[in-house]
C-alpha cells in the first residue's frame, strides 16, 4: 500500500509539474516565422517603399532567397570570376500582412539574419533604416507604425549589391538569411539581452554568471520579479534566482546574477551537452516574458607552450575555414545544407570552424553547439584600407562600431564559440595605423565579452614589421600561411599563444590525375614563370599542387602535428566555394582549396585527413583504374590503425610497404592492366581493412543514393541525391560526363543540381546536369505537400533511368 501512495505522489507531482511548465511555457513571446508569401522584383522600381504601390505583378517567393545564384554565368559580370560570375544589381521585396488585434498592446519588432546588401527597410511607407553589411543581423522595432485587425501592412526591404567588385568571394544577393517576427509585452527581456559565462568550473560544481537586460516600452513604473532558472538537457531545474525590481518608463535595467549548478555536464567535441537557461517576468502573478538562452558549460585555455586545451584536456585544433555560401543553393542559409556540410567535415575529423571571413549564420553556430565544433568567429576582412572597390571599407568609419558589437552581442552566448577574430590579412598590419585601430576594436568586444581572447589572422611573422602585433592589444596570434617559420615563432614571437589560422591553399579536382605525382608544382606560378595549367581548368587531385604562397596539405600539417606550442590550424578550405578561382580565369568560376568540392563530394586528401584526424579505421586507395593500356600509374594510399599495406594487381602482390615516421600516404607506380586493383591493410598480421577498384566499361545505369530517406514537410527541409554512373557490371565509371535529366514528383522541388567541376556553366538551377567524373548531385527541397516524393534520373533520351523514393514526414 505504501509502494502504490509513493508511486501516486510521484505521478501527482509529474503531472503538477507538467502543468506549471505548460502555463509558464506558454506563448507569452512570440517569434513567427516571417519567411513565407514576399514579393520580389529586379531593379530600381520607384515608388516600392510606399504602401499605396502595386506590386501583383512581382514574382511570388519565399525567404530565405538569393536571387545570383539564379542568374547565369558571365565574366562580364561585374562581380567578376572572383565573385561568382553571377549577377547582382538591386531587387526589392515586398510582403503584405495583417497583425492580430490581441498584439495591440505588444511590442513588436523584425529580425533579419542577413541582407546581402545595403538594405534599407520600410514599413507602411515609414522609412525604418539602413544596414549596409551584407552579414550582420539586425532588428527593427515596429510597434509604433503598425495596423492592426483587418487593416493590411506593408513591409519593403531595398537591397542594393550593384556596386561591384565589394568581395574577393561570392557573396549572393538579396535577403538570403531567415526573417521573423517578435512580438511580447511592453516589459520584456531585449534584443540579445542575455549574456552567459562560465567562469569557475569544477567536476563538482559550476559558477554561471549571468546577466540580462529587461526593457520598459510602457509608460508606467513597473514592478516586477525577475525568475532565472537553469534546466538541463532532461529539463530538470539545477539552478535559480529571483529579485524584485523596479523600472521606469523607456528604461532598461541590466541585472548580473552568480547561479550555482551542482555536478555539471561539460560541454565538449564528444558530447556537446546543452542547458537552458530561461529568464520569466513576472508582474503580480502575471506571466509578462520568457526568454530562453540555450548554452554550455565548459572551460578552456590557450597556453605559449602547451597549446589549446577543453575541459583541462589538451586539445589540438583542427579546423578549416568555411565561407558562408552553400553551393548550389547560393548564400541561402538552409538548416539542413549547412549540417550535411558540418556532418561531412565532422565525419573527416574536423573539430574546429573558422568563418572566414564575416559573421556567420545562426544556423551554423546552433548546429555546432550541437555537434561539438570550435568556433572562431570572425568579423571583417578589411578595415579601412580596401582589398577591393567597393568592399567593407567604404562602410569601415560608420559601422565597425555597431557591427562589431552586434556581433559580440548576438554570438557571446555560444559555447561554440571560443575565439573572436577581428580581421583576416589586414592591410593596416603593414603601417602604424593598425596600432590605434587594433587597440580599439579588441577594446569594443572586450567591453562586451572578456571570457573569449580576441585574434586576428596576420600574414606577417616579422614582429618589427607587423603593426597588429605591436599593438600588444591581441590574446592569440593568429598567422596565415608560411608553416617554414612556425618552429621559430617561440623565439620571434616569445611568451605568445598562437594560432595558424589559416592554411594550405591547396588546389585539386574531384577524380582528376595528373602524373608524375612525387613533383610539388605552385600554381599560379610566382615571379611571372609561365603557367602550365591543364586545357579543361583541372587540378591533380594527388595533393601536389598549391597555391605559390602556400603548401600542400601534407608540407603543413606534417609541421603543426609536431608543434605543441601551435593551438591548431584552420585549412583552407572545408569546401570548394563560389568565386575565386584561383589559378585558372574564366570560365573557371569556384575554387579548387576544397578537401571537399563544391557538391559536397569529398576529394582523396578527405582521408588523409580522416586518417590523421580520427581513430577510426581507414584505407583510402586512388586513383581510378581506368587508363590506357601499359600507362605507368602513381597508386596512392591513405590509412591508420595498421602496420602494413598490401598492393594487389589480378590478384598478384605488387609488395608491402609501412608509412616511415614523416610519410602520411604509400605510393606505388604499377604498369596499368586491365581488372582488379587492391589494398590489404593489417595489424599484428591481422586484416584490418581491404578495399578494391575496378576497370570499369561503359556507362550503362545510375545508382541515386540519398543522404537521407526521409524529408519534413515543412516548406526547408532538403535531401541530397548523390547521382553515381555504373557500368552494366556496377562498376563506377570514373570518366562518366552523361546528361542527366531529372523529374520530381510529390512532396519536393529540385531546388539545386551540381556537380562539382569548378569551371561548369550550366545552371544551378536547372532540372539537368552532366556528370563529372561520373558523379553529380540534385537536391530537393520540401514543397510543405504530404505526398512521399518519387525522384527520376534519366541519362540522355530517357532510355536508362532510375528512381528513389524519398519518405515525408510530419516537422
Amino acid at each position: 500500500m505504501t509502494e502504490i501512495v509513493k508511486r501516486f505522489a510521484l505521478l501527482s507531482t509529474v503531472f503538477c509539474l507538467l502543468i506549471a511548465c505548460n502555463f509558464e511555457e506558454k506563448d507569452i513571446r512570440i517569434v513567427e516565422d516571417f519567411n513565407f508569401d514576399w514579393r520580389f522584383n529586379l531593379g530600381e522600381n520607384p515608388g516600392a517603399s510606399k504602401l499605396e504601390f502595386q506590386d501583383k505583378d512581382w514574382r511570388k517567393l519565399d525567404l530565405p532567397h538569393d536571387w545570383s545564384i539564379e542568374g547565369a554565368f558571365s565574366e562580364e559580370h561585374p562581380t567578376k570570376p572572383e565573385g561568382g560570375a553571377l549577377p547582382a544589381g538591386k531587387g526589392w521585396y515586398r510582403k503584405t500582412f495583417t497583425i492580430s488585434e490581441a498584439w495591440v498592446n505588444k511590442s513588436v519588432s523584425i529580425e533579419f539574419d542577413g541582407v546581402y546588401r545595403n538594405s534599407e527597410v520600410w514599413i507602411n511607407g515609414r522609412y525604418l533604416g539602413k544596414r549596409p553589411n551584407g552579414y550582420i543581423s539586425f532588428a527593427y522595432d515596429l510597434t509604433e507604425h503598425l495596423n492592426f485587425g483587418e487593416q493590411e501592412n506593408v513591409i519593403a526591404v531595398k537591397v542594393d549589391n550593384s556596386e561591384q567588385p565589394n568581395s574577393r568571394w561570392y557573396t549572393g544577393s538579396g535577403i538570403y538569411r531567415n526573417v521573423r517576427l517578435l512580438a511580447s509585452e511592453k516589459l520584456h527581456v531585449a534584443h540579445w539581452g542575455t549574456y552567459v559565462t562560465t567562469p569557475k568550473v569544477t567536476k563538482e560544481k559550476a559558477l554561471v554568471n549571468y546577466e540580462v537586460t529587461v526593457q520598459n516600452n510602457s509608460r508606467l513604473i513597473k514592478k516586477f520579479k525577475l525568475e532565472t532558472k537553469i534546466y538541463d538537457a532532461n529539463d530538470r531545474e539545477v539552478g535559480k534566482t529571483t529579485t524584485l525590481e523596479k523600472l521606469y518608463p523607456n528604461k532598461s535595467l541590466v541585472k548580473t546574477s552568480e547561479i550555482e549548478v551542482l555536478n555539471p555536464k561539460l560541454w565538449s567535441l564528444e558530447d556537446p551537452y546543452m542547458y537552458r537557461i530561461v529568464t520569466r517576468i513576472y508582474e503580480d502573478s502575471e506571466l509578462l516574458d520568457n526568454y530562453t538562452t540555450r548554452t554550455g558549460i565548459r572551460y578552456f585555455n590557450f597556453d605559449a607552450e602547451k597549446g589549446f586545451s577543453l575541459n583541462g584536456i589538451p586539445t589540438k585544433i583542427l579546423g578549416v575555414c568555411l565561407h558562408h555560401d552553400n553551393g548550389a543553393l547560393g548564400a541561402v542559409a538552409n538548416y539542413a545544407a549547412i549540417k550535411r556540410k558540418l556532418t561531412i567535415m565532422k565525419d573527416m575529423g574536423v573539430n574546429a570552424i573558422r568563418t572566414a571571413h564575416n559573421p556567420p549564420s545562426l544556423e551554423l553556430l546552433e548546429l555546432c553547439d550541437q555537434m561539438g565544433f570550435i568556433v572562431q568567429d570572425e568579423a571583417f576582412d578589411v578595415w579601412k584600407k580596401k582589398k577591393v572597390k567597393y568592399d567593407y571599407n567604404v562602410d569601415w568609419d560608420k559601422w565597425y562600431k555597431k557591427d562589431l558589437e552586434d556581433l559580440i552581442k548576438r554570438d557571446r552566448n555560444h559555447p561554440s564559440v571560443m575565439m573572436w577574430s577581428i580581421g583576416n590579412e589586414i592591410r593596416e598590419q603593414f603601417d602604424n595605423t593598425g596600432i590605434a585601430i587594433t587597440k580599439e576594436l579588441v577594446e569594443i568586444v572586450k567591453s562586451l565579452d572578456v571570457s573569449r581572447p580576441v585574434t586576428c589572422a596576420l600574414t606577417e611573422n616579422e614582429p618589427d614589421k607587423n603593426f597588429i602585433y605591436q599593438s600588444g592589444a591581441l590574446d592569440l596570434l593568429g598567422f596565415n600561411y608560411k608553416h617554414e617559420a612556425y618552429e621559430d615563432f617561440p623565439v620571434r614571437f616569445k611568451g605568445e599563444k598562437i594560432i595558424a589560422s589559416e592554411n594550405m591553399s591547396a588546389l585539386a579536382t574531384r577524380g582528376q590525375y595528373d602524373m608524375p605525382s612525387d613533383s610539388i608544382r605552385r600554381w599560379p606560378p610566382a615571379h611571372n614563370v609561365p603557367f602550365d595549367g591543364n586545357e579543361d581548368f583541372t587540378v591533380s587531385a594527388y595533393d601536389n599542387v598549391s597555391a605559390y604562397w602556400g603548401s600542400t596539405h601534407e608540407e603543413t600539417w606534417k609541421a603543426i602535428k609536431k608543434l605543441d606550442f601551435i593551438s591548431g590550424l584552420f585549412v583552407w578550405t572545408g569546401f570548394d566555394y563560389l568565386g575565386e578561382p584561383i589559378p585558372y580565369p574564366y570560365p573557371a568560376r569556384s575554387s579548387y582549396f576544397g578537401i571537399v568540392d563544391l557538391a559536397g563530394f569529398p576529394k582523396d586528401v578527405y582521408y588523409m585527413y580522416q586518417s590523421e584526424w580520427t581513430n577510426k579505421d581507414v584505407l583510402h586507395l586512388f586513383p581510378h583504374w581506368n587508363w590506357e593500356e601499359g600507362k605507368t600509374v602513381d597508386v596512392w594510399a591513405y590509412y591508420n590503425n595498421a602496420d602494413e599495406v598490401e598492393l594487389f594487381l589480378n590478384d598478384e602482390s605488387l609488395g608491402v610497404k609501412s608509412k616511415s615516421e614523416d610519410d602520411l600516404h604509400l605510393c606505388w607506380q604499377v604498369d596499368f592492366k586491365p581488372g582488379v586493383l587492391k589494398v590489404v591493410s593489417r595489424k599484428n598480421g591481422k586484416v584490418v581493412l581491404e578495399k578494391e577498384i575496378r576497370t570499369a566499361g561503359e556507362a550503362f545505369k545510375i545508382e541515386l543514393v540519398s543522404d537521407k530517406e526521409t524529408i519534413k514537410r515543412d516548406h526547408y527541409d532538403l535531401v541530397y541525391v548523390t547521382v553515381n554512373i555504373l557500368d552494366a557490371e556496377g562498376n563506377f565509371v570514373p570518366k562518366a560526363d552523361n546528361l542527366i535529366r531529372f523529374e520530381v514528383e510529390g512532396g519536393g522541388k529540385i531546388v539545386g543540381v551540381d556537380n562539382g567541376y569548378q569551371a561548369n556553366l550550366s545552371s544551378f538551377k536547372a532540372k539537368e546536369v552532366k556528370a563529372f567524373n561520373g558523379k553529380c548531385l540534385v537536391i530537393i527541397q520540401s514543397n510543405g505537400k504530404s505526398d512521399d516524393i518519387k525522384l527520376t534520373a534519366s541519362i540522355g533520351d530517357g532510355v536508362v533511368k532510375t528512381s528513389i523514393d524519398i519518405e515525408t514526414v510530419k516537422n
